[in-house]
């Protein structure tokens, strides 16, 4: 491969390149990547940053991993992709039984997908196809709660926030869903019942049409980086019982420790009937997601019409991504990761403290490897973006979040390049 220069890079790529939530051309600020390795981006120009998001919270054991390369250079000599239909292969199987280990006991069957949006609209659609299996098609809508965030495929967009969410524009060609009222009680704040008050009135008005409950346990992600109680995860299950509803838990942005459990679930004790993972599953490697749902669930499809479930990506079960996925596993479960994480949560802390006197800034939250900042009023990403770079750090803040979620492998002074960028926007943003 030819290398561009990085003028002909950044001019191509201001013209052709389509990136994230950007316009075309792209007037924002943009940042060639070089190479990365542990926690640090290289760029072209020699520069490196610590890297505060782990690329999309995906890569926790930071860039680079040489059990991650080692098991992908391995994979790739046997195959890098076989369809999934009609074959199989150890990867998969192996995966699937380590998902299964990993997650609530009633967990017991994994349907692999390609990213976190498609595992998202595999578990609507497994709820929607099991209700029409049982003989009750009217149960095909989906009760969630406000400030979520579940993806950007149309599915996945109906179940977002309505209206402070990145997908308002989209609201009146998508699927209306039912929307109860956020969380209000945080974390480690005393639990009031009637904070579910809202999910529980909807159930009762509407059980008879809602086919699952669906949402993000403990931690609301791209929807406003929240934080609640526990409590709520538990009472939500006890409901979805009593009304008999399906429970989907979206632990894409929180699995495999980022919370400081592996999963959110864990802090409500609790088991969903259908799990959606993604993000970390292979450790930010590549992509790959996964659904999983109990024997209950599963059972139905066999009575249904079609028989099956009617879903099935050409990438289903990469075996490149299964093998690298393992081995992920492996190398957190080999580590300290609680401990790492429980590091990261006391820096981010205290950190992050003195933030809270600021004038711009309107809260300051941490959970587990989660360190939030929000600000008064939404941030602009032409000026703060080359400010958090030029302190030396990668962050991608998003409305009137500044936010990292760090490597777990990450060090107290890496850590503390990236809180000193918060600090200093926010310092800026106050009129320091």
């Amino acid at each position: 491969m030819d290398f561009l220069s990085t003028p002909e890079l950044l001019d191509i790529d201001r013209q052709h390149v389509w990136h994230p939530y950007a316009a075309m051309p792209n007037p924002l600020p943009m940042f060639p990547v070089k190479s990365a390795q542990g926690v640090y981006l290289e760029l072209e120009d020699g520069r490196r940053l610590v890297d505060g998001m782990s690329s999309w919270w995906t890569c926790i054991h930071g860039y680079g991993h040489p059990r991650l390369n080692q098991a992908a250079k391995d994979q790739i000599d046997r195959m890098a992709h076989v369809m999934f239909g009609g074959l199989t292969h150890q990867p998969a199987v192996q995966l699937a039984q380590q998902l299964i280990r990993l997650t609530p006991e009633p967990l017991q069957h994994v349907f692999f997908c390609d990213s976190g949006s498609v595992a998202v609209e595999v578990a609507m659609k497994m709820a929607i196809q099991y209700w029409f299996n049982l003989g009750q098609p009217q149960k095909n809508q989906f009760l969630t709660i406000r400030n979520g965030y579940h993806g950007d495929i149309f599915a996945a967009m109906s179940v977002c926030d309505p209206v402070n969410g990145m997908h308002h524009l989209f609201h009146d060609v998508l699927r209306q869903q039912f929307f109860a009222d956020a969380p209000q009680i945080g974390f480690e704040q005393p639990w009031d019942k009637a904070d579910i008050d809202s999910l529980a009135q909807l159930l009762e008005q509407h059980h008879h049409e809602i086919g699952a409950v669906i949402f993000e346990p403990v931690v609301q992600g791209a929807g406003g980086m929240r934080f609640y109680n526990p409590e709520y995860v538990r009472c939500a299950r006890e409901l979805c019982d009593q009304y008999d509803v399906l429970l989907i838990l979206d632990e894409i942005a929180t699995g495999f420790g980022r919370s400081g459990r592996m999963f959110a679930c864990e802090y409500a004790d609790i088991s969903p009937d259908i799990l959606c993972l993604g993000k970390a599953l292979t450790g930010g490697f590549m992509s790959l997601a996964a659904t999983l749902t109990t024997k209950r669930v599963s059972d139905a499809f066999a009575q249904g019409e079609a028989g099956v479930l009617m879903h099935g990506p050409t990438f289903m079960g990469n075996p490149l991504a299964c093998a690298v996925a393992l081995e992920s596993i492996a190398v957190l479960e080999a580590s300290d990761w609680p401990g790492q994480v429980s590091a990261i949560a006391d820096q981010l802390k205290a950190d992050l403290a003195p933030c809270r006197a600021l004038p711009a800034v309107r809260d300051v939250r941490v959970l587990g490897a989660i360190g939030v900042v929000e600000l008064h009023e939404p941030v602009d990403m032409a000026t703060v973006q080359p400010q958090v770079v030029k302190a030396g750090a990668w962050l991608r803040p998003f409305g009137r979040l500044l936010y990292t979620m760090p490597p777990y492998i990450i060090s107290t002074n890496e850590l503390r390049v990236i809180t000193r960028a918060i600090h200093g926007v926010c310092v800026s943003l106050s009129g320091g």
